[in-house]
C-alpha cells in the first residue's frame, strides 16, 4: 500500500527533485548533442573522423554506469561535473550515430542539385542537408533523452545533492519504504514519456512538411 499522506507532504521535495533531474539531463543532452553534431558535420567532409569517434563511444557505452560514475569520483571529486561527464559520454553512442545517419540519408542528387543552384558548401549544409537530416537527428534525441533521464537516477550514488528523482529510490531502498521507491520510479517514467513527447513535438515543429506528407498519404 502507498502512503498517500507521505506523498502529499513531500510534494515540494518531488518538485525540487524533478527540477534537479531535468537540469542534469538537459545539460548532458545539450553538451552531448553539441559534440555529436560537430563531429557529424566534420564527418561529412572528412569521413575518417567518424570511425574512431564511433568506436570510442561504443567502448564507453559498454562500461557499467555505476563503475563509470565511481571512477570519476577519484578524478573530479563529488559534484555536478562528476555526474555530467559520464552522462555526456553515454549520449554520444546514440546521438553521434543518428547525426551521421541523418546527413548520410540526404540523397546525392539533392546535393548535386544544390551545388548546381550555386549553394556554397556551408549554405548547402544548413539550408539543404540539415532540414532533411532533422528526422533522424530528432529520433536520436528522443532515445538519448529517455536513456539519460534513466541514467540520472544512478547519480544518486554520488550523494544527496545529486540523483534527482533517483534519490527517492535510493533513500527508499535504504530505509525499506516502498512508497518512496515507487514515487521516484513512477515520476522518472513519467518524465521520460514527457521528454519523448516533447521531441516528437519539436520534430513536427521544425519539419512541418512531414506532417503535410502524412496527411496527403492518408487522404489518398
Amino acid at each position: 500500500m502507498l502512503d498517500w499522506a507521505w506523498i502529499a507532504d513531500h510534494l515540494p521535495a518531488l518538485a525540487y527533485r524533478t527540477g534537479q533531474h531535468l537540469y542534469l539531463a538537459a545539460i548532458a543532452l545539450a553538451i552531448g548533442f553539441a559534440i555529436s553534431f560537430a563531429i557529424g558535420v566534420a564527418a561529412t567532409r572528412w569521413r575518417a573522423i567518424y570511425l574512431p569517434a564511433a568506436m570510442f563511444a561504443d567502448v564507453v557505452f559498454t562500461i557499467p554506469s555505476l563503475a563509470l560514475f565511481s571512477a570519476f569520483v577519484l578524478i573530479t571529486g563529488i559534484g555536478v561535473v562528476t555526474a555530467e561527464i559520464p552522462l555526456v559520454l553515454y549520449t554520444l553512442v546514440i546521438l553521434l550515430r543518428n547525426v551521421v545517419a541523418g546527413f548520410d540519408s540526404v540523397p546525392p542528387d539533392v546535393r548535386e542539385a544544390a551545388d548546381g543552384m550555386g549553394f556554397r558548401r556551408g549554405a548547402r549544409l544548413w539550408q539543404v542537408e540539415l532540414p532533411l537530416a532533422v528526422p533522424l537527428i530528432v529520433a536520436g534525441l528522443r532515445v538519448a533523452s529517455v536513456s539519460t533521464i534513466g541514467l540520472v537516477t544512478i547519480t544518486g550514488v554520488l550523494g544527496q545533492s545529486l540523483g534527482g528523482l533517483g534519490r527517492f529510490i535510493f533513500d527508499g531502498i535504504q530505509i525499506g519504504f516502498p512508497t518512496e521507491i515507487y514515487l521516484g520510479a513512477v515520476a522518472t517514467i513519467v518524465l521520460s514519456l514527457l521528454a519523448d513527447r516533447f521531441f516528437v513535438w519539436v520534430q513536427r515543429l521544425v519539419t512541418p512538411w512531414t506532417a503535410a506528407r502524412r496527411l496527403a498519404g492518408a487522404t489518398t
